[in-house]
């Protein structure tokens, strides 16, 4: 699938309210709800070229999120979890992906508008196409570096933390104020200033061969993040959860992100600040290479993460 003119350009296959669709007629209407409120809730998932074939990486933790966060705001998704899995399977397979993003969304109609968002359909569709690397895979060895944000994270809201769409409008400015003063992300603080999140990953800190992360009261409870406390821990390296001031940040061995998008991504620059000695730390290598043979099939630990496309 060739993305090089745009995604509404591709020519592929969407699942569209149950039905598989041309991608180039998968469209709503301009007084969509969500498209004016931001009222909707969506996931991204990945699947991997293995040597089994296309293989999903924790479909029905994603899907299970997706309806959480559905419920959390109070949108009925007017179609089961397998069904949703299924949809997800079906594009990857229909439009020939071996490496695919794929994108769930549920959201509401143009019936109306309002802030009551009553008497509204509830629409979902499921696309998928080919997505190999979020960033430029030499920053996977070198690190990034990152900025503090002046944009905070609500801490205790369920909705902030939850994936809803309208939550990324914060993400947005906050990676475009870092990537505007020549940084290639963004370091969210809380409402009580501690460490959240960044714009769309989770955050990790390494000290004395600890691993410490903030809790999930003010950024979203990643399955990215939750795999890599898995496979941490398969490696007797100890998990904390904790509060994390930005003075520990700077003091720490190593720092590395996690997501979906990102995978495991080291931060070797927090402002102006050196983090260690400014490389890799070994923490982050060994993580990096657990996922990544994991997701690809070649390492696997937990095989109930994986949804291997041909059985299915």
């Amino acid at each position: 699938m060739d993305t090089s003119k745009g995604l509404d350009n591709i020519d592929g296959i969407v699942w569209f309210d149950g039905q598989y669709v041309d991608w180039k007629d998968a469209k709503v209407h301009v007084l969509t709800h969500t498209l004016h409120y931001g009222l909707g809730v969506f996931e991204g998932v990945r699947a991997y070229s293995t040597t089994q074939g296309p293989t999903i990486f924790r479909l029905k933790d994603h899907t299970n999120r997706l309806f959480e966060s559905a419920e959390t705001v109070k949108l009925k998704i007017p179609y089961s979890k397998d069904e949703i899995n299924k949809a997800q399977i079906e594009v990857v397979k229909r439009n020939k992906l071996e490496e695919a993003y794929i994108r769930p969304m549920c959201f509401y109609g143009s019936e109306g508008l309002g802030l009551r968002a009553d008497n509204l359909k509830v629409h979902c569709v499921v696309a998928a196409w080919y997505w190999p690397s979020y960033l430029s895979p030499e920053l996977y060895e070198r690190g990034i570096k990152v900025k503090l944000s002046s944009y905070t994270r609500q801490r205790g809201n369920k909705v902030s933390r939850s994936k809803v769409n309208g939550n990324y409008v914060n993400s947005i400015v906050a990676l475009n104020e870092a990537l505007e003063a020549g940084f290639d992300e963004a370091l969210m603080l809380d409402t009580e200033g501690n460490v959240a999140e960044g714009s769309g990953e989770n955050f990790f800190m390494v000290k004395n061969g600890k691993i410490f992360t903030p809790d999930v009261e003010a950024s979203l409870n990643g399955i990215t993040r939750k795999s890599i406390i898995d496979l941490a821990k398969n490696e007797k390296i100890d998990v904390i959860e904790k509060n994390i001031s930005p003075e520990q940040v700077i003091q720490a061995d190593e720092l590395f992100f996690t997501g979906t998008a990102a995978e495991v991504l080291p931060i070797t620059y927090v402002d102006k600040n050196k983090i260690s000695n400014g490389q890799r730390g070994p923490i982050t290598k060994i993580l990096q290479s657990k996922y990544s043979s994991h997701v690809r099939g070649e390492n696997i630990l937990f095989p109930e993460w994986l949804t291997n496309i041909s059985d299915n």
